[in-house]
This record gives C-alpha cells, sequence and structure tokens, in this order.
C-alpha cells in the first residue's frame, strides 16, 4: 500500500498531481514538471506562492511566538492585522474576531446575527456555498453532495432565487426584479421580517458558478435591510482580499453589510479567516458566547499582516482589475469561435466559462477541456450546480504574459475536447 492510500478518500482528487513546491503563479510537480496554477488552491494564494515578503513575515514570527491564545494573552501580531484590516476594510466596520477557515467565519458571523437580533431565521441564495460545517451546510444550496448523508440540517434556513440571467434566459434587468419579487414574496410568506435575522449573500456566486449579479442587487438587499432592521451578512471569503478588482466585491456597488465574512485570501495560505463588524455590534455579543483555540494565531495574523501590505504595494487589486480585463476579453473571443462555451462572465480575476448544450449544461465538454488543460500545464476548476462552469481564479500577481499563456493552452484544450466530442 502507498503512502497516498492512508488519505482519506473523501478528499476528492481533482488532479492526480504530487507538487514539491510552488512560486508566484506556478507550481512544481515532484517530477520537475512545471504547471500554470489558475487555481489558488481555491482562490487562497492571491499573493502567489510563497511571496517572500510573507514566507519572511512568517519565518520571523515562528522565531518568537508560534501560538498564545487569545483568551489569555493579546499578541501584537494581531494587532498590527487589524490596524491594517482597517484600512481596507469598508467603514465603519472596525471590529474583528477571527477564526480559521471560511465555515468557522460564516458561523461565527450567524451565532452573531441571532445572538444581537434574537431572531431565529435566516435567508440565503439559490446556488449558494457557505461551508462544510452543520450550520454552514444548512446554508449551502450550490450542489447536493455538500448536503447528502448528512440531513437533517438545522433549521430556519429560507432560500430565495440568485439573480443568474443566464440560467434564466433573461436579461440582467428582468432577472433582477424577479429575484427581488421573490425575495418580497419570502418575507411575506415564509419567514416574517421580524423573525429574520439576516439575510447571508456572496457579493458574487462562487461554488454555484460565478454568477456576477445584475448592479443594484446588492444595493436593494442593503435596502430591504434597512427597513425591517435584518442584518446584511457578506461573505466574501472567496471574493474578498482584492479578487474582484476592489480589495472587496461589496465596493463595487459602494454598499457596506453590517457583518462582513473574510477568509481565504487573507494570509497567502495559512489558516485564517475572521468577521468585521462595528463596534456597536460586537459590544452586545457577550463575552464568553463565542472562541475557539486557534483564531488568531500568532504566525497565521503575521502572514495576513503581510499579505495586506503586499497587495497595497505592489497594488495587486489593480492588477486584478487589468488582466481580468485582458481575461475576459481573451475568452470572450474564444467563445465567439467555440459553440460550446455558453457564456463568460466575472469581474476581475474571478471570471467563469459555462459549458452549455442545446441550451442544458454540459459538465462532460467542461471536464473534458479541464484535462486537456492539466496534460498541457494548466490547472483550473469546475464549479456551478452541474459542474459545468470553468472558473479562472490565478494568483493576483499574474502578469498579461502569464494571462496570454493560460488562453492559449485553454484555446488547444477547446479544441482537442470538441474535436474528440464530434
Amino acid at each position: 500500500m502507498t503512502t497516498r492510500a492512508h488519505l482519506s478518500p473523501v478528499w476528492l482528487r481533482i488532479f492526480d498531481l504530487e507538487v514539491s513546491h510552488g512560486e508566484g503563479v506556478y507550481l512544481y510537480g515532484a517530477d520537475g514538471r512545471r504547471y500554470l496554477d489558475f487555481t489558488s488552491g481555491i482562490g487562497v494564494t492571491n499573493t502567489g506562492h510563497c511571496h517572500p515578503k510573507v514566507v519572511a513575515a512568517i519565518q520571523e514570527q515562528a522565531a518568537r511566538l508560534l501560538h498564545g491564545q487569545i483568551n489569555i494573552v493579546i499578541h501584537r501580531p494581531a494587532l498590527e492585522l487589524v490596524e491594517e484590516l482597517l484600512t481596507v476594510v469598508p467603514a465603519p466596520l472596525d471590529t474583528f474576531f477571527f477564526a480559521n477557515s471560511g465555515a468557522e467565519a460564516v458561523e461565527a458571523a450567524v451565532k452573531l446575527a441571532r445572538y444581537v437580533t434574537g431572531r431565529p431565521n435566516l435567508i440565503v441564495f439559490q446556488g449558494s456555498f457557505h461551508g462544510r460545517t452543520h450550520m454552514a451546510m444548512a446554508l449551502t444550496t450550490s450542489k447536493t453532495i455538500y448536503r447528502a448523508g448528512y440531513q437533517p440540517l438545522p433549521a430556519g434556513v429560507f432560500v430565495a432565487p440568485y439573480p443568474y440571467p443566464y440560467r434564466y434566459g433573461w436579461d440582467e434587468e428582468t432577472t433582477l426584479r424577479f429575484c427581488l419579487r421573490e425575495l418580497d414574496l419570502l418575507l411575506k410568506s415564509q419567514t416574517a421580517p421580524e423573525e429574520t435575522a439576516a439575510i447571508l449573500v456572496e457579493p458574487i456566486l462562487g461554488e454555484g458558478g460565478y454568477v456576477v449579479p445584475p448592479l443594484g442587487f446588492l444595493a436593494a438587499l442593503r435596502e430591504r435591510c434597512d427597513h425591517y432592521g435584518i442584518l446584511l451578512i457578506a461573505d466574501e471569503v472567496q471574493t474578498g482580499f482584492g479578487r474582484t478588482g476592489r480589495f472587496f466585491a461589496v465596493e463595487h456597488e459602494g454598499i457596506v453589510p453590517d457583518i462582513l465574512i473574510m477568509a481565504k485570501g487573507i494570509a497567502s495560505g495559512l489558516p485564517l479567516s475572521g468577521i468585521a463588524a462595528r463596534a456597536e455590534l460586537m459590544a452586545r455579543w457577550k463575552p464568553g458566547a463565542h472562541g475557539g483555540t486557534f483564531g488568531a494565531n500568532a504566525v497565521s495574523c503575521a502572514a495576513a499582516t503581510a499579505t495586506i501590505r503586499v497587495m497595497k504595494e505592489e497594488r495587486l487589486p489593480e492588477n486584478a482589475a487589468a488582466r481580468g480585463a485582458e481575461l475576459l476579453e481573451g475568452l470572450r473571443r474564444l467563445a465567439a469561435r467555440f459553440p460550446a462555451i455558453g457564456e463568460v462572465r466575472g469581474r476581475g480575476l474571478m471570471v467563469g466559462v459555462e459549458f452549455t448544450r442545446d441550451g442544458q449544461p454540459d459538465t462532460g465538454m467542461a471536464k473534458a477541456v479541464q484535462a486537456a488543460c492539466f496534460r498541457r500545464g494548466l490547472l483550473l476548476l469546475t464549479c456551478g450546480t452541474y459542474d459545468n462552469v470553468i472558473r479562472w481564479i490565478p494568483p493576483l500577481v499574474v502578469t498579461s504574459e502569464q494571462i496570454q499563456e493560460g488562453l492559449r493552452i485553454f484555446e488547444e484544450a477547446l479544441g482537442e475536447a470538441m474535436e474528440a466530442a464530434t
């Protein structure tokens, strides 16, 4: 039996690839082959693999203090991280709770919302992904695989439609009107506003298909939350830290949520997550009502501080916007030539290519193109309820030349997969 056989098979193996190291946008296989990593470890390595300044911060902190439990001591790395976050998190969000993973941060946000409002119910959206812990699974509707076998899940969760124009076959305005009408109906028919603690939303749908909602959607949610006294929670686990061309995706509509969820790109690969809220809201969360042993780990906090500084110094959100525009342009040119591509959509370096056939999801083509890219040294992931969307999430340090290299490989893979399908 090989050593690999001792790893639990519950970890889905996307690629048969053992790596030795990573640098920038590249991963290196144990055999020495170089791969263009446009997965970023599912949107984590926004500063690239092993950015020198992040590595140096980790090394320096590891020699000083590995663990200082936040209930027992306050360490400088946590305070420095707060100082940096205050420069990028939308005001007036100014108070932070730290955990280790996106799911933990989602759980914290939901607990805070229920605790301070005294209300039990939550509204999420079709296609959502909020994590794999028990409560987070109840909030997740993107695929049955995330929920099957674990029912019954926690109650008090209600699902509204997410404005996904391509799926509905409507223009953006029609889609937006429909989804907001259905949300209003939900508040009249299933969960009364006075029993609704929060609306939890991804500013761009992640696992559900990399769907960018029409402009005005987030603002409409903000208006309804203000009207009814419901808290608005923005899950920026995948969209945050420069991914969409802004530090946070809510900035594209100029709205501020009551609770902002952060993870993935916050620490360049070290386990860290957090939520941000106004001090007045956090002050109503009784000490001891939530916690955790490893939240605000000293080494992870040092990595996160270095990550934010690198993003500002190297203008990585701006690079994401510029390189994302090039990527969208290139993919749309390919979509005009390859009828298997139903739609190209995205914002910044969070881009999805949806494959359809006769108007229906084409999972087989998406998987075939992904496999053909892998054989050529390009790593891409799929997403969407039917796994028919290839998502592009390269590190934010990616260059124009590397984007073009990825597009060239993708074009070759498309040709191979379409030829094999005929």
